[in-house]
């Protein structure tokens, strides 16, 4: 990335906006809902560039029913002998919902393509055939958004290496991340082929610069937002009903059911 660094964003102030733009993720959600359309967003980048933390805080408080996350897997024995797009497709939204692919059809421009995992010839194919499908969803009412996380690559370095000594994060780490440490210049010509061919004005690409994770979550919610004409819609009016009078119902005893130890009874001891 060129230019200066910007300094860092204060927690308290990150915090605060981040709130606020849940807040209207949530308006916006409820206006998809209502009216009935259909939301995908597409989030790519290089390994550990900021896409799941910024998909946690988008879904974070967002209706599961309404809202949901697709990572898909490798593809099976089986999945490999369809038609590039098929299984993808069986993921997208119906009326009234959001998908957020954690990663998307776009696998076949980078991770597959750098490392082999298809041929020359179905790579040059996905190339002409992922413009004509975002064509067509967009056609159909689909509204697309693309995002790709931008990190650079002694960041992405530095957050390879905190996982490595993070047992919580560990998991996050496989050997075909470290493997995209000696890949990296074959990964940005990767990237670069992808965009010529991808970045349509029915769904353009959108970079994020995520170095600063919190000014990548802001920013790139907060374009969302901007990009999608949603409005307010008033919530349902509901009222706490009176609870009704006891009928003589008992509980049953205690010894008769196994709870769970009160494991948090021992806290406060500790800390004595």
């Amino acid at each position: 990335m060129s230019g200066k660094k910007a300094a860092a964003l204060p927690r308290k102030a990150y915090e605060k906006e981040l709130l606020r733009l849940q807040t209207e993720l949530v308006k916006l959600q409820e206006w998809v809902r209502a009216s009935g359309t259909r939301l995908v967003i597409v989030f790519e980048g290089r390994d550990a560039a900021g896409k799941g933390g910024t998909i946690k805080r988008v879904a974070e408080h967002l209706n599961p029913r309404v809202a949901r996350i697709a990572a898909l897997p490798k593809p099976t024995e089986r999945e490999r002998t369809q038609w590039y797009f098929q299984r993808y497709v069986e993921h997208l939204p119906a009326a009234g919902e959001i998908v957020l692919f954690d990663r998307s059809w776009y696998n076949r421009a980078g991770v597959e393509h750098v490392m082999g995992f298809c041929t020359k010839e179905e790579h040059q194919l996905f190339l002409r055939q992922c413009p004509i499908f975002e064509r067509m969803l967009a056609e159909d009412g689909v509204l697309l958004r693309k995002y790709w996380f931008s990190v650079s690559d002694t960041e992405q370095q530095e957050r390879f290496r905190r996982r490595l000594e993070d047992p919580l994060r560990r998991w996050k780490l496989s050997p075909m991340d470290l493997e995209s440490i000696t890949h990296w210049e074959a990964y940005s010509r990767a990237k670069d082929e992808m965009m010529v061919h991808t970045d349509i004005t029915e769904a353009p690409w959108y970079v994020v610069e995520s170095d600063d994770k919190r000014r990548a979550r802001l920013n790139m919610i907060a374009h969302l937002l901007s990009s999608v004409p949603y409005h307010e819609v008033p919530p349902p009016v509901l009222e706490l009903p009176e609870r009704p009078a006891s009928t003589g119902y008992e509980r049953s005893p205690r010894d008769l059911r196994t709870y769970v130890a009160d494991h948090a009874a021992s806290l406060g001891s500790r800390e004595q």
